[in-house]
This record gives C-alpha cells, structure tokens and sequence, in this order.
C-alpha cells in the first residue's frame, strides 16, 4: 500500500501495527531516498498472527574499508570503527537510524531487525595499521551503532577488534549501553595498565519503564552501572554517559544519574542534548505518541526552545548541547553536580608511544614483538 506519512494525533489509542514488544520504532516508513513512501496499515486480518518479520536478520558485508574519518568540532577523535550497520538495542532516538536509508531500508524498524556485520573488520584494521603512514591516534567505537549490541555475543567482532589494538599497543575509547562489555576485561584490564583504553557506559535513565520503552534491548540501566563498577574495581578507566537527554522526560534525572555512576566508579561524565536529524524527528514524534502522548506537545516544545525553534540544529557547536537559556542552565546544573561529585577532574590522554605497527605476510617481523591477546 502506498501512503503519505501518517501522524499519531495526541491520546489516540494505538493503531500502529509496528508496535512491538522488544522494538523501538512503531512504524517502518521508506528512508529518504527512496521514490515511494510505503507504510504497512492493519485491516483486523492479520492480528492475531505473530508477524515473522520483526525477527532480527543479520547480513555479512564485506567492508572495504574499516576507519572512518571525521573533522567535526564537536567530537574529541578524528576516527572510528564501526563492527555494525543497524543496532539491535533499538533506541527510538538513535541518531543512527537515518543512515540505514543509504541501504535501501527504513531508518525505523529496519535499523533494529535488518542488521549488517562485518566479519572482516580485525583483518581491515590490521592492514590499516600497517600503512607506513599510518599515525596512532585513539580510535573510538560506539559512535554509531552499538559494538555490544546483543549479536556481538555470537559474532565477537568486537572482541577480535579488540584483540588487534591490544596485540599493537594501539588506543581506544569505547562508549556502550550493555554490560556485555564486561566480557572483554581479560583485553580491556591489560590495555588499561599500559594507559591505551578507555570505556564509557551510556546511561539514559534509572527509570526500567521508562528505559524499556525508549531502549528496549539494551542493558537494564542496573546492569550498566554494575558494569561500570566492575570496570572500574578492575582498573579500566570509566566514565558515564548520559545521553540523550531529552527535556520533560529524563532531564530531571540527571543529578541521580550522575550521583549513581559516580558511586559505581565513574570518574568522569558528560551528557548530550536529545538530536533528531532527517526521518529521526518524525520517529521519536510517532514513539512520543505511542507512549507519552499526554507529554508529547510539551517535550517537542521544550526541546526546540533548545534547538532555535526547530527539533533539530545540525550546526557544528550547537548540536550537541543546544542554544539559549533553558540550554545553559542545563549545562550550568551538569557542571554543579559534577563538580560537587569529583567527576572530570583529570582524565590522562591514552598514549599513543607504545604503538607497533603491525607487518603483514611477505615483511619483515620484529622478533621482539611477540604478545597478543587470546
């Protein structure tokens, strides 16, 4: 069936037939570039039948390349490794999802269900490594899609990512919601005492309802603390992440948010404003009508006050944290708290000395470079 995009009226029963337990999105409406927007509608048929589609499928891809470059202003790192195309935590506000419309699918329920791995990730890396020119600078993962999402358990690409860096003293910083991270600490503990890694838990909400809704398959905000005190007894540099903030709904979680995960271990923090770039406004306005509808009209209000009147600012400088008064009494509330718990202090650069690049089959070994991890 072809349609326009339908918009979910304030306090009108639910008729998407999207929504899903275990699923964030509730629509999965064409992306950007495609001609016809298509959108699935329930004629009563079909509704007693468990719909088979919203099983989560994996594809191989045969990446080419494995870093991605970035000059933004707004991030501390220049690249990234990215072991996933989609995401199966499924955070309705994900600023991800409308990169899936350059597959070919919809930033919505498609992010969460049709996913892509890349088995060839750690052999890519290494040869980036390899490159003559190639200077170490920390490589961040979890910029994108999440590298602990639920199908890194089986396909441990992360883990062989992992074991590449640690096998040549190269640095990382990790950002995650799940506590699947925890599985790594025979690689992340050894990089620690040599200053080369550093992880941070992504924590949006102590609230289980309300987290369940907005992040359905990621680890319970609990679970993420635990994970960031198990790290942090184990030495690994660890840090809290309150993201996204999301003005009339988790904003005034933020002092006990930070109060948690500073008592779990945490040493530094910091926090992003909600973004909804491109198809990602329209989604998080549909799940707002879905699950909050008696907040709806006063979330996207709130939040483009922070954004120059509009739900989204792209602007380098602005995205991040937002503009105007609301903007900067948020911002002065995170600087208060973090101060008065100790967070942001001092936090050493990883060090980038310890760097031996790797050499591929044909080259000449260093006989002396001989640890790797297992």
């Amino acid at each position: 069936m072809e349609t326009g995009k339908r918009h979910i009226g304030l306090g009108q029963p639910s008729t998407s037939p999207w929504l899903v337990r275990g699923r964030g999105a509730v629509s999965n409406n064409s992306g950007r570039f495609e001609k016809l927007t298509r959108e699935r509608a329930d004629d009563g048929w079909l509704s007693d039948i468990p719909d088979a589609s919203l099983k989560t499928e994996v594809q191989e891809e045969q990446a080419k390349h494995i870093l991605t470059r970035n000059k933004s202003p707004d991030i501390p790192f220049d690249r990234s490794i990215n072991p996933y195309r989609g995401c199966e935590h499924g955070c309705v506000y994900c600023f991800a999802r409308p990169t899936h419309a350059y597959m070919g699918l919809s930033p919505g329920i498609d992010f969460e269900t049709k996913l892509f791995a890349k088995p060839n990730a750690a052999e890519l890396l290494k040869a980036e490594l390899s490159k003559k020119g190639y200077e170490p600078k920390p490589i961040a993962m979890g910029t994108n899609t999440d590298p602990y999402q639920p199908i890194e358990k089986d396909r441990r690409i992360t883990r062989e990512i992992l074991k590449v860096l640690y096998e040549h003293r190269h640095p990382v910083t990790i950002l995650t919601k799940s506590r699947l991270v925890v599985r790594d600490m025979d690689i992340l503990v050894p990089m620690a005492e040599m200053g080369l890694v550093r992880v941070s838990l992504s924590v949006t909400t102590l609230d289980r309802k309300l987290a369940r809704a907005l992040e359905p398959r990621a680890s319970t905000p609990t679970r993420r603390l635990d994970a960031i005190k198990l790290l942090a007894d184990a030495g690994v540099p660890t840090g809290m992440m309150f993201a996204p903030v999301i003005p009339a709904l988790n904003d005034h979680e933020m002092e006990t948010l930070l109060s948690a995960g500073a008592h779990a271990g945490a040493k530094y923090a910091n926090y992003i404003l909600l973004r909804l770039p491109l198809e990602l406004g329209g989604l998080f306005e549909e799940w707002l009508g879905e699950h909050y509808p008696d907040r709806k009209v006063r979330v996207l209000h709130r939040l483009m006050e922070m954004r120059g009147g509009r739900v989204n600012d792209p602007r380098f400088k602005h995205r991040m944290k937002g503009k105007g008064l609301e903007a900067d009494l948020m911002d002065q509330r995170f600087r208060n708290i973090s101060r008065r718990l100790g967070l942001n202090l001092f936090k050493q650069d990883l060090d980038t000395t310890k760097f031996r690049r790797p050499v591929l089959a044909g080259g000449q070994f260093n006989l002396f470079d001989h640890t790797s991890a297992h």
